[in-house]
C-alpha cells in the first residue's frame, strides 16, 4: 500500500509540474484553473497523509509556513557585476570597436537580449534540485530569499536529470535572472492595496523588489511574481561556447528565457534591432527600458575580461526618455474600477516617442498640489519605460489658470464622494456604480472571495455590457438559457457557471465580507470582522463606534466601513445580497476578559529589543489589551522601538504616553 501511495504522489507531482510548465512558462494551459487546484488538493492530502513521503522538490512545498526572522546573507560563487550603460549609438560603436580590438577580429557575433527592469537573481541547484537563491546584493554577497523564490510558478524546483545532459549532466549548477511582475499583476496588486487602504508601488519593479524581500512567503505566493533566466554556470564557467546556445539550452530544460532574443552576426544587426524594440517594448506585459548586447562566444569573455564594476564583453543601451511639452486643456475626475477618483489631464495632442498623447493621469490630489498645475498651463510630458505618460512639471503658467477640486459626487452614478482621514485617495461608496462594476465582480468571484470558478474578464465585460448584471446580486438571478445566449458560452459551460454560483451561495462569512469589497476590509480585516459580528446584518447596523471597539480594526477603516453602509445604494445591494446568500453564521469569539491591560488601547512602532511584533501583540491581548494600527486621541500607550517612525511623531504631537518595551513589561507583569 504505501508503494502504490508513494506511486500515485509521485505521478502527480509530475502531472503538476507539466501543467506549470504549460501555464507559466509556455503561457499554453491544457486544464482549467480548478482541475488544477483539484490535482494540488489530492496531492497535499495525500502528503498530509504521508509526511515521510514529503520531499523539499514536491509541488505543494512552493509556499513556506511561518514567516522568516531574517534573510542569512550569501557569498556568490563568482561576483554579479552590473553592466555599463550607453545612451548613444556612438558609445555602442566604441563598444563594438573595443571588442573587435581587444579579440584581434574584424567581425563578432552579438545576442541582443530585452533589458528587463527587475531584480537580478543567482540560483544554485543541487543534483537538480533547488537549492539557494540569491538577490545581486553588493555584488559579492547578497540575500539568501530561497523561500520567497520558491513561490514564483515559472521557476521549476526540480530538473529532470535526463534534460541536463545538453550541459553533460553536471551535479551542480548555477542560473540567474531577473524577477519581475508584470504590467497586469502589478495593476491588481496596486487595486488590492488601494482597496485595503495601503499606498501603491509606484512601479512594477519597486513591487517585485519590495515582494522578494518580504519575510513571509505566504504573503509573496499572493503577488504573481514572474523571473526570466539568462545566464548560466557551471564550475564557474558557461556551459556551452555560444551564449545563443547557452539561452536556448535554458529554455529546453525547463527555465522560462525571454523568447524576444536575436543572434546579430553584425553590429548593423543589433542596431537594427534596437531601433524595432524602441516601440514594440510598450505592447510588452512587462517593463523593460533597454537592450542588453553580449559577445556570443563565450569563450571570449575570459580574454576581453572585466573593469572593476563591469564585463567588457556585455553592454546595455538604455533607451533615452521621451519628452514633450503642451497644453493642459482641462482635468477632470475619472473613476477608476476600485471608485477611486483620479485626476485625469485632457491635453493638446502632441506626439511623444511617436505615440500621439492626449491624456494624462495626474494620479491624485496630492500630485495636482506638488505640481502646482492648473487647466491652461503648458506642462511637460514623458515617456521613459512607460506606457502611460507621466507629467514631469509645468513649463509655462497660465495667466488665467484654473485649479481643480475633486468632485463632492461622483461623475459616473452621482454616488457620495468620501476621503478618509489621512488618505490619498477620494472613492466612490456606491459598489453599483458603472464604472467600478466589472472590478467589482472580478473581485467578488476571486479565489479568496466567493471563489466562483469561471467568471472570467471576457464574461463579466458581457454580463454588464447586455446589463443581465447590475451588481453583484444579480449573479444569483442568472439563468443557463442566459449564459448560453452569451458569446463563447456553451451548455455545458454555462451550467458549469451556474453550479459555481450555486456553490458560492454557502460560502463562510468572511470571504463573502471580503467578496464585497468594503474599502480598506482585505482578507485579515474580514475574518476579524465576521469573527466580531457573526452575520452580514449584524456588521451593516453596527456603529462607526463599535466598529472602532473591534479589535485590529482603526479609525480610518471603522469610518471606512460606516461610510460604505450609509450609502443607500450600497443597503440595496446588501438585501439582495441577503435574500440571495445562504451564509451559515460565523462563530463570534468572545472578547478577552480582564487583565492588567484592559481596555487599553496600545500601538507598536519600530522594532522592539527582543519581542516581535506579532509576539507583543500576543502579549498585550492577553493581557486584555487591544492593539491597533494607527495613533489618535483614544491610544493610550505607544510602545516604541528602534527605528520608531511618524507614529512616534504623531504620539508626540497628540501627548499620547510614549513607552519601550521594558516599560510594556512592567505594565503587563
Amino acid at each position: 500500500m504505501p508503494s502504490q501511495v508513494a506511486k500515485e504522489i509521485e505521478k502527480l507531482r509530475e502531472e503538476i509540474r507539466r501543467h506549470e510548465y504549460r501555464y507559466y512558462v509556455l503561457d499554453d494551459p491544457e486544464i482549467s484553473d480548478r482541475q488544477f487546484d483539484l490535482l494540488m488538493e489530492r496531492l497535499q492530502e495525500l502528503e498530509a497523509e504521508h509526511p515521510k513521503l514529503i520531499t523539499p522538490d514536491s509541488p505543494s512545498q512552493r509556499v513556506g509556513g511561518q514567516p522568516a526572522a531574517e534573510f542569512p546573507q550569501v557569498r556568490h560563487s563568482t561576483p554579479m557585476m552590473s553592466l555599463d550603460n550607453t545612451y548613444s549609438v556612438d558609445e555602442l560603436r566604441d563598444f563594438d570597436r573595443r571588442v573587435r580590438e581587444l579579440s584581434g577580429r574584424e567581425q563578432v557575433d552579438y545576442v541582443t537580449e530585452l533589458k528587463l527592469d527587475g531584480l537580478s537573481m543567482a540560483l544554485t541547484y543541487e543534483h537538480g534540485v533547488l537549492t539557494h537563491g540569491v538577490t545581486r546584493g553588493d555584488g559579492v554577497r547578497g540575500e539568501d530569499v530561497t523561500p520567497n523564490l520558491r513561490t514564483i510558478r515559472s521557476l521549476p524546483l526540480r530538473i529532470e536529470p535526463a534534460k541536463l545532459r545538453v550541459w553533460n549532466s553536471p551535479e551542480s549548477f548555477e542560473v540567474r535572472g531577473e524577477v519581475i511582475m508584470g504590467r497586469k499583476a502589478f495593476e491588481q496588486l496596486n487595486a488590492q492595496r488601494e482597496a485595503a487602504g495601503e499606498p501603491k508601488f509606484a512601479n512594477p519593479r519597486n513591487s517585485a523588489a519590495g515582494s522578494i524581500r518580504l519575510l513571509d512567503s505566504r504573503i509573496v505566493a499572493q503577488r504573481k511574481l514572474d523571473i526570466f533566466l539568462y545566464f548560466a554556470l557551471v564550475n564557474g564557467v558557461p556551459p556551452l561556447a555560444e551564449h545563443s546556445k547557452v539561452l536556448d539550452s535554458l529554455a529546453a530544460i525547463g527555465f522560462k528565457v525571454n523568447p524576444h532574443r536575436k543572434l546579430c552576426h553584425s553590429f548593423d544587426e543589433v542596431l537594427e534591432y534596437i531601433q524595432e524594440w524602441e516601440t514594440k517594448r510598450d505592447q510588452l506585459d512587462y517593463e523593460t527600458d533597454g537592450i542588453v548586447i553580449k559577445v556570443n562566444d563565450t569563450r571570449l569573455w575570459r580574454e576581453l575580461g572585466w573593469t572593476a564594476k563591469s564585463p567588457r564583453w556585455a553592454v546595455a543601451f538604455k533607451y533615452p526618455a521621451r519628452q514633450a511639452t503642451t497644453v493642459v486643456k482641462d482635468i477632470r475626475a475619472q473613476v477608476g474600477r476600485t471608485g477611486t477618483l483620479t485626476p485625469v489631464a485632457d491635453l493638446e495632442p502632441v506626439d511623444v516617442g511617436g505615440v500621439t498623447v492626449s491624456h494624462a493621469t495626474l494620479h491624485n490630489m496630492d500630485e495636482v498640489e506638488r505640481l502646482g498645475v492648473k487647466i491652461g498651463d503648458t506642462i511637460l510630458l514623458q515617456r521613459a519605460g512607460e506606457v502611460i505618460p507621466q507629467v514631469v512639471k509645468v513649463t509655462k503658467r497660465a495667466p488665467d489658470g484654473r485649479a481643480f477640486e475633486m468632485p463632492k459626487r461622483c461623475p459616473v452614478c452621482g454616488g457620495e464622494v468620501f476621503r478618509a482621514e489621512g488618505e490619498v485617495a477620494y472613492r466612490c461608496m456606491n459598489k453599483a456604480c458603472p464604472a467600478q462594476l466589472k472590478e467589482s465582480l472580478r473581485h467578488f468571484a476571486a479565489r479568496h472571495a466567493m471563489d466562483i470558478d469561471g467568471l472570467g474578464d471576457a464574461l463579466v465585460d458581457q454580463l454588464v455590457e447586455t446589463k443581465l448584471v447590475r451588481d453583484v446580486a444579480d449573479l444569483y438571478t442568472l439563468t443557463a438559457d442566459q449564459l448560453e445566449a452569451l458569446e463563447r458560452m456553451g451548455e455545458k459551460s454555462a451550467a458549469n457557471l451556474i453550479g459555481e454560483i450555486e456553490r458560492s451561495r454557502t460560502a463562510d462569512l468572511a470571504r463573502a465580507i471580503y467578496g464585497i469589497g468594503i474599502p480598506f476590509v482585505g482578507e485579515r480585516t474580514a475574518q476579524v470582522l465576521a469573527e466580531h459580528f457573526g452575520s452580514l446584518a449584524n456588521l451593516e447596523r453596527a456603529t462607526e463606534a463599535e466598529l472602532d471597539e473591534v479589535n485590529e480594526i482603526g479609525e480610518k477603516t471603522a469610518s471606512g466601513i460606516a461610510e460604505f453602509f450609509r450609502e443607500p445604494r450600497n443597503l440595496k445591494v446588501m438585501e439582495k445580497l441577503k435574500e440571495q446568500l445562504k451564509i451559515p453564521a460565523a462563530e463570534r469569539k468572545k472578547p478577552k476578559g480582564a487583565g492588567p491591560l484592559a481596555g487599553k488601547i496600545i500601538v507598536l512602532t519600530g522594532t522592539l529589543p527582543t519581542y516581535s511584533r506579532e509576539d507583543a501583540k500576543r502579549m498585550i491581548e492577553d493581557a486584555g489589551g487591544r492593539v491597533t494600527g494607527s495613533v489618535s486621541k483614544k491610544t493610550d500607550y505607544v510602545v516604541a522601538g528602534e527605528e520608531a517612525g511618524s507614529k512616534l511623531e504623531k504620539a508626540k504631537s497628540l501627548g499620547v504616553k510614549v513607552i519601550d518595551e521594558k516599560a510594556l513589561l512592567s505594565l503587563v507583569e
